[in-house]
């Protein structure tokens, strides 16, 4: 094993394998970043889907209240309008004919 072909083309070997690890280690770190990464904007996507699912569901009820003052605030404008119809009438029949 004294020959030095031999412990050339061993160092060569070892060379050659220790750059092929060095080449696998560093894809699988680039690979873990990525995953890391996307893990990352997964939970942002999930925070920000939480936090407009609420803003909806804020928005949604406030539609709806709106829908009602609006509907009560149509039903109290048709009462006074009532009201006022019927004190015009009134008017209207007590004063006397101008003809």
């Amino acid at each position: 094993m004294n020959d030095p072909s031999a412990i050339e083309q061993a160092t060569r070997r070892l060379k050659e394998a220790l750059e092929a690890l060095e080449s696998v280690v560093d894809r699988r770190l680039e690979h873990d970043r990525d995953a890391a990464a996307l893990t990352a904007q997964v939970h942002a996507f999930e925070t920000d889907r939480a936090r407009l699912a609420a803003e909806l569901d804020t928005a949604a009820a406030r539609a709806h209240d709106l829908e009602n003052t609006n509907r009560e605030v149509a039903e109290r404008l048709d009462e006074a309008m009532d009201g006022i119809r019927a004190v015009l009438d009134v008017h209207d029949q007590t004063r006397p004919d101008d003809s």
